[in-house]
């Protein structure tokens, strides 16, 4: 009893004297943005100190730019456009990142049965100038560009850590995992320099670390299927996950009244041709990335069932058909903390 007492009056000793347990520090937000990989880059932290969120954003943004050096289809110096110049020859030894984004693309490959499809490139770019010039690719040039897809030609040795591409005149596209990786780097980056309550943002795909202070998670909007339109109506909130968005909202091509996605299906050839938003959620940015893309190609009946066998992840479907709007949700969505605008 006259021990409990004398702590007590300790206690009260401490706290008139100032000597009680101190309030952390106040946490200030900083945001800061950079194009790389032709998108808009964003990056929100919270710390107490503007010298480290200066010097964290900077490493994280220097990363991104590596992994841009490595990964750019559209810069001809760039690794992936080096390793591109020796589709159809031996073996070619790669960096790190290029082969654990290979690697990774090659995996889900082989879980979607080819729904993405690291190696569409050909077709990518005569999609490209198609959605420029508003005309069809000619149907020579299509069957001869669909003719160097296929994952099943792209082969990864990870003890020599080399890639070698089978047939001559193949063209990586890592459009469709990439962003959501170099979100994961950055993240990894501002953890290493003690910010552990963050948002990167490339384009439409965002990986969170912790929330913003007393807060349970970030409040995430959801795309409508015209979000020029429309603001986002619904919100969900994250902490320590990834999001990512495929859809044709903004990247789009109208051909003889038919509309074209600017993401396309790697066995036709084509831009996917359904109206469709897809969102996904997991646990890393280079999952949910890739996996949006495999779902919006293959479409809700087919696509769900990929998104259950996925741990972690979960996925919204938005869908029109004549006009006539399908929403489909995952298990796991369901469970997703719903949130309000931030």
């Amino acid at each position: 009893m006259v021990d409990h007492m004398s702590d007590w009056l300790f206690g009260i000793a401490a706290a008139l004297l100032g000597l009680g347990p101190k309030p952390g520090p106040t946490l200030t937000r900083f945001e800061y943005a950079e194009t790389h990989m032709s998108s808009h880059f964003r990056i929100v932290l919270y710390t107490d100190r503007e010298e480290t969120a200066r010097s964290a954003s900077r490493a994280a943004f220097a990363r991104i730019a590596e992994l841009d050096a490595a990964l750019s289809d559209y810069q001809p110096d760039s690794e992936l456009a080096r390793l591109c110049g020796q589709a159809g020859g031996p073996p070619a030894h790669v960096g790190a990142d290029l082969f654990d984004v290979l690697a990774r693309s090659r995996a889900m490959s082989e879980r979607s049965g080819g729904a993405f499809d690291v190696t569409v490139g050909p077709v990518v770019r005569l999609w490209r100038r198609a959605r420029r010039d508003r005309k069809m690719p000619a149907p020579e040039r299509l069957a001869g560009a669909r003719a160097l897809v296929g994952y099943e030609a792209l082969r990864l040795d990870p003890k020599a850590r080399t890639v070698r591409l089978l047939k001559p005149g193949m063209k990586l596209d890592v459009g469709g995992i990439a962003k959501g990786y170099t979100d994961d780097e950055a993240i990894r980056v501002l953890k290493r320099h003690g910010i552990d309550r963050a948002l990167v943002a490339g384009a439409g795909d965002i990986v969170v670390s912790g929330p913003p202070p007393g807060r349970d998670g970030w409040s995430i909007g959801i795309a409508s299927l015209e979000p020029s339109r429309a603001a986002p109506s619904r919100f969900i909130a994250l902490r320590d996950a990834a999001i990512s968005t495929a859809g044709d909202a903004e990247r789009y091509v109208e051909i003889d009244g038919r509309r074209y996605s600017h993401i396309i299906d790697p066995w036709t050839g084509l831009g996917v041709v359904d109206r469709c938003g897809v969102t996904v959620v997991a646990r890393d940015g280079a999952t949910a990335d890739s996996l949006d893309t495999a779902v919006y190609v293959l479409g809700p009946e087919r696509g769900l069932p990929l998104v259950e066998a996925t741990q972690g992840a979960a996925a919204l479907i938005i869908r029109s058909i004549d006009a006539t709007v399908q929403i489909f949700e995952s298990r796991r969505w369901r469970e997703i903390p719903q949130a309000g605008p931030e």
